[in-house]
């Protein structure tokens, strides 16, 4: 701990003397999985990097001490030495324990733990003042409530306590076919309702395809079952495992696999976005390519690429919470505007608070809502993408829903506080000395400049767009920095 307290106090001397000049500052955490466009000025940033420990676990009580910058595998690995496990832990092995807590992540056992900051019984916090505080749900609940989810605007987490439970080496996954979206969602619905289950997703493939996939943790591999991995190069993808294997027995289908495959079973490909690389690089994508490749498609590779190249400006990446009766018509505004397939759809827990709306009523006769992934290529008219991104927002607004605030958002101020509780917001800064930071809103804006066609480039800037525009420069760029930086790399 000595350690820790010694950066903590680091830390809170620069928060002190960027509060005293009333300088806003922003967070540098050293990698991020984040698809915001952002521009950092080295004057103004607070670095957390090396806060990336697990400070101590306890196996009577269930419980660890982690620093923000621990990411999920190492996390995962950490705990799994004392026989332990996080109840949620999100898909991706690089989002961080203060990533996730701040950016209210989620996973296949949301339904029945709630999301990851559900699961956090309290946090060490540098407030903008400079002043070290620790908030839980009975010490300063109001920062600790606003915290989750608020991506960092309100201070400095430094340290967590989450809580764990029991962990089995193995999960017994079921698949089960769905032939329309309507089916899927019911599907879920009785899964989430079965006691026996440890976790509930689902992929729809179609508008008529799509595939439900519940776990059990499990201490053994019954005889009748056989082992699949997710994890190696020469592993199938998962996805188009779940898939081919509906396709082949157009049934309940049982199988075993290991707890980690299964916990970043969506790690290589990004769940289906990879395949966008092969078809952008005119690449076959098949299975000998994407072992050939595999280095490059797991998911902290790839979003090093997408921000060095600039297509985290081209892609759709969207989660959208919507209630679950109006999920079946939000899938069909999807199938009709953008054609994206697969869609991933999550189901959450009944009546948990919503980040930054925290009066928000997500109990409806149904039950739940629905997380639901929308990630695939916009169109390539920067005015065309960013007016197609609205309109998804919108049809969200519309149907009842919001969208997770880690991806880019194309909402104008107005409309994005009439949709978050402003107030609330607001009163919290202002009480906890947090107004000269950046708001939620100014972090995932987008700048809508970025997508208009300029009508007075000077010749330089029209010729270095113009470049970087041909194919595959951009790309190409992407991946020469995701092999020169070399502090992205998968294997350490």
């Amino acid at each position: 701990m000595d350690h820790h307290n010694a950066a903590v106090a680091v830390i809170s001397s620069q928060v002190r003397q960027f509060s005293q000049a009333q300088t806003p500052f922003r967070l540098y955490h050293g990698s991020t999985n984040s698809t915001q466009h952002r521009t950092i000025d080295r004057k103004k940033i607070v670095d957390t990097s090396r806060l990336n420990h697990i400070l101590h676990v306890d196996k009577a009580k269930k419980t660890c001490l982690v620093e923000p910058n621990v990411a999920m595998d190492e996390l995962v690995a950490g705990v799994l030495e004392h026989g332990l496990l996080p109840p949620v832990v999100p898909e991706f092995p690089g989002i961080t324990v203060g990533g996730a807590f701040a950016g209210t992540a989620g996973e296949s056992s949301c339904y029945k733990y709630g999301f990851f900051d559900h699961t956090v019984n309290w946090i060490e916090f540098v407030l903008p003042t400079g002043e070290v505080v620790v908030a839980s749900p009975t010490h300063k609940p109001d920062l600790f409530s606003a915290a989750a989810g608020s991506l960092g605007t309100l201070g400095v987490a430094t340290m967590f306590e989450i809580q764990l439970i029991t962990a089995k080496p193995y999960v017994e996954l079921t698949y089960r076919p769905a032939e329309s979206v309507a089916e899927a969602l019911d599907l879920m619905d009785q899964a989430t309702k079965d006691p026996s289950n440890d976790f509930v997703d689902g992929i729809l493939l179609s508008m008529d395809r799509g595939v439900i996939v519940t776990g059990i943790l499990a201490d053994r591999i019954p005889n009748d079952l056989r082992l699949q991995r997710f994890s190696r190069a020469q592993d199938p993808w998962f996805y188009i495992h779940a898939d081919r294997l509906m396709r082949k027995t157009g049934k309940p289908t049982k199988e075993m696999v290991p707890i980690q495959d299964y916990l970043f079973r969506y790690d290589r490909g990004a769940f289906w976005t990879g395949k966008y690389a092969f078809q952008y690089f005119i690449t076959p994508f098949n299975r000998i390519t994407r072992w050939a490749l595999d280095y490059f498609m797991h998911t902290r590779v790839m979003y090093h690429a997408l921000h060095a190249s600039g297509h985290a400006s081209k892609y759709i990446i969207q989660d959208l919470l919507l209630p679950r009766k109006t999920a079946e018509q939000f899938v069909d505004y999807v199938n009709a505007d953008l054609g994206l397939w697969p869609l991933w759809i999550c189901p959450m827990r009944q009546g948990d608070a919503i980040s930054m709306r925290p009066d928000i009523d997500r109990r409806d006769e149904q039950g739940s809502f629905v997380n639901i992934g929308v990630w695939g290529p916009g169109p390539s008219k920067p005015s065309e993408f960013f007016q197609t991104n609205r309109r998804l927002e919108d049809e969200v607004r519309k149907l009842g829903g919001i969208k997770w605030l880690y991806a880019q958002t194309y909402y104008t101020e107005n409309e994005f506080w009439r949709i978050y509780d402003r107030k609330w917001y607001d009163d919290i800064r202002a009480k906890y000395h947090a107004t000269y930071l950046p708001s939620v809103y100014d972090k995932v804006r987008v700048d809508p400049s970025r997508f208009r066609e300029s009508q007075h480039e000077d010749w330089a800037g029209w010729l270095r767009n113009r470049l970087w525009n041909i194919w595959p420069v951009s790309g190409l760029v992407g991946v020469c920095k995701v092999l020169i930086e070399r502090e992205y790399l998968l294997q350490k």
